[in-house]
């Protein structure tokens, strides 16, 4: 059982020192295929930003039953979801910028080499919740 329990903290990973915002933009994505950003020039990881303010990203996220809001300061919102089978924590952030009308955001894995687009379904899950209300 202690072994179990091991495993499933260590699919968390630590939370990455990078996570934030930096010179107004989110951090960049790995090499690795397993984050979008709307700030990535790179087609493989490139997502384009969502409409709205920060209430309807907030909303969205309370939706969603695996997600946790970790830091929310105003026009930032860093969020942790927890994948059901594994406990696999993946980290999404937000960034909005008012003046446009668009949130930025970036959604990574912590672990893993890929996943298997569940990054990229996250944020378009997102998207269509925000649409909806």
């Amino acid at each position: 059982m202690i072994v179990g329990l091991l495993t499933l903290i260590s699919c968390a990973g630590e939370r990455p020192t990078t996570l934030g915002v930096q010179n107004n933009q989110l951090a960049t994505c790995p090499d690795s295929p397993n984050c979008v950003s709307s700030f990535e020039q790179r087609e493989s990881h490139a997502i384009a930003p969502l409409t709205g303010n920060i209430a309807a990203v907030r909303a969205a996220l309370g939706q969603m039953p695996q997600a946790v809001i970790v830091t929310d300061d105003g026009n930032y919102i860093h969020a942790e979801f927890t994948s059901r089978l594994m406990g696999f924590v993946d980290d999404v952030e937000f960034l909005a910028d008012p003046a446009s009308g668009q949130i930025h955001v970036r959604s990574a894995s912590r672990l893993g080499h890929s996943d298997l687009g569940v990054n990229r379904e996250r944020v378009e899950s997102i998207r269509e919740l925000m649409a909806a209300d």
